[in-house]
């Protein structure tokens, strides 16, 4: 055993006075594009590959594979640095010594590790030197191995199995492909998809034939299916870009085998070869930019929408030549909240396309707010035209009302009818929850029907009774002054005789300026950031709070509603700047936030 840790200690004290990738090593390939290019590289890379077998593996990983290469490490515990299995933001759950459990025989995670063809040995019939090409067989975790098999690589929609460090197998979530994939955590997947496209251009010549791995299309040009081009250029550029990490392993196998991974040299060959005329075409400008319909906090845009030669995705919105923050919708409508009352706001608008080139700004739109409502504006009503199907039974109903908000009933039927329909309640409540209004008035229609006596409903906001609603065998409609309170929740309850029926309809409500203190915003606080998984909110009271997340091209990539503080789980968020939208009340802010 001490002789083996010498021959190790021998290796990684030498290998620093290994030579590094010629810097003429790519020469021949300048000025070349597309399959020309990538056959041109396919000649570089073949020309010195030494094949050291498939038993050198082990060996060659304590030089690509460690936790310890320069400062670029994890841990930098001289382990054997594991795609699958490693954790890069925190402590690993289990690691191996180079050298010490190879497989062997694996039952779970932590026994032991062996040798991953990204390309399997099934495609290529474990032929050399295919097998033992340090570029694309790396260390893994033996149980972890066997859990990937021979599956193409993508992005899992539903896991049915999960490692240790959150790399999944399960159904396919591309489009293009529905079969079972298997997918590494962002961190490795710029690693992984370079590997790929180097296999297919190293051995290009019989890379044809490999047609049992469903990424290969089954020619030597471009070699991969559409989809999983599409894929591993978004992994190779956007989600996990070549790092030092990737530099270092690089240069350690060409010390190792004699060649090198071009796309990890040379990132631009990517684009080059698989899609030589990138988008740069910017869409053109939105035109007819429409202000309409203020209320005291909102107001309505509508445009015309700009040409563009891929498709619009996304827009941004400018108010007062200010970037609001990104509109995740390609439609040519936007409604700005949270505005304040009596105030004139001009707004212009600009488009996107996937590939993030902007169009220039529409023209300009402004419009003014209302006045502040002090029982004046009605800022959500319920007709109860949507509660389904008409039921003289007494049961439990749920609907969505007409601001899009869910209403629940209990010992309640739907049969009956005021101004056309209309809820009635025997012994139990109106409830609405999940609430962002300031409830300042509340007015409503009731009547009671059948038999029966004069009572009253209370009306209770956030659990606090706040008045009461009269009904008789005749209409009466109802105006209960509440005071202006932030509304997280509202209950019309029974308080009466347990067998009376009482029909509700036509319930609406004003909207008051709330006091600077219910819009504490600037007191949520967000931590950690940069994140690697999780976010913590912290709010400064129970107010219900709607949480999206856009990427930094404007697409809503999260979204959630919470009302006390919590923890998001973000891990499946891609890596990168994103914007995080909070909403309370109608008003909302924006923050930036890093993930890792």
């Amino acid at each position: 055993m001490k002789n083996f840790y010498l021959i190790i200690l021998l290796i990684l004290t030498t290998s620093s006075g290994f030579a590094q990738i010629p810097s003429n090593y790519y020469d021949s390939a300048n000025g070349l594009t597309g399959f020309t290019l990538k056959t041109q590289l396919k000649n570089i890379i073949s020309n010195g590959h030494n094949d050291q077998g498939y038993g050198a593996l082990y060996s060659g990983y304590v030089t690509t594979h460690s936790d310890n290469i320069s400062e670029s490490g994890y841990e930098n515990d001289n382990t054997v640095l594991l795609f699958y299995t490693e954790n890069p933001s925190g402590t690993d759950s289990y690691t191996y010594n180079h050298g010490s459990n190879n497989c062997g025989n694996y039952n779970s995670e932590a026994d032991c590790y062996n040798r991953e063809h990204i390309i399997p040995q099934s495609a290529f019939g474990s032929a050399s030197p295919m097998q033992n090409d340090i570029h694309h067989v790396i260390p893994s975790d033996g149980f972890v191995n066997g859990q990937r098999g021979s599956l193409p690589f993508g992005t899992v929609g539903s896991a049915n199995w999960t490692s240790q460090n959150g790399s999944k197998r399960g159904s396919s979530s591309l489009t293009g492909y529905s079969g079972t994939v298997f997918e590494p955590i962002d961190e490795f997947k710029g690693d992984i998809a370079r590997s790929i496209l180097y296999f297919v251009t190293r051995y290009e010549n019989t890379v044809d034939g490999y047609t049992s791995f469903d990424m290969f299309n089954g020619t030597e040009d471009q070699a991969l299916e559409d989809w999983a081009i599409d894929m591993l250029l978004d992994w190779h550029y956007n989600i996990d870009p070549v790092d030092q990490h990737e530099i270092d392993r690089n240069n350690a196998a060409y010390n190792y085998q004699g060649n090198a991974n071009p796309f990890v040299d040379h990132p631009e060959y990517v684009n080059l070869i698989w899609n030589p005329n990138p988008d740069t075409e910017s869409p053109t400008n939105p035109t007819n930019l429409i202000a309409s319909n203020p209320t005291d906090d909102t107001i309505e845009l509508d445009w015309t929408l700009g040409t563009d030669n891929v498709g619009v995705v996304a827009h941004n919105i400018y108010i007062n030549d200010v970037l609001s923050g990104p509109n995740m919708t390609s439609n040519p409508s936007f409604i700005a909240l949270g505005l304040n009352p009596n105030t004139t706001y001009c707004f212009k608008v600009s488009a996107l396309d996937a590939a993030g080139n902007e169009s220039g700004l529409s023209n300009e739109a402004c419009a003014t707010t209302s006045e502040s409502g002090t029982g004046g504006g009605v800022c959500t009503s319920e007709s109860f035209e949507n509660i389904g199907t008409s039921s003289s039974s007494y049961s439990n109903v749920s609907w969505t009302g007409d601001d899009g908000i869910t209403w629940n009933a209990t010992d309640a039927r739907t049969d009956q009818t005021l101004d056309n329909r209309a809820i009635t309640v025997r012994n139990g409540s109106l409830e609405k929850t999940s609430l962002i209004y300031g409830i300042e008035e509340l007015t409503v229609t009731t009547q009671r029907v059948f038999s029966g006596s004069s009572g009253t409903f209370d009306l209770i906001v956030n659990g606090i009774v706040v008045g009461t609603i009269p009904y008789d065998d005749t209409p009466i409609t109802s105006t209960i002054v509440v005071g202006n309170l932030n509304a997280s929740s509202l209950v019309i309850n029974n308080n009466s005789t347990a067998s009376n029926r009482v029909m509700f309809d036509n319930i609406s409500w004003t909207c008051g300026q709330l006091s600077a203190q219910e819009y504490e915003l600037d007191n949520v606080k967000l931590h950690p950031n940069p994140i690697s998984n999780n976010l913590m909110i912290d709010l400064d009271s129970n107010i219900d709070t709607k949480i999206e997340i856009f990427d930094i091209l404007g697409k809503l990539v999260y979204k959630q509603n919470i009302n006390m503080s919590s923890i998001l789980d973000l891990q499946s968020l891609k890596t990168g700047v994103h914007i995080i939208k909070i909403t309370q009340n109608n008003t909302s802010i924006n923050k930036k936030i890093i993930k890792q």
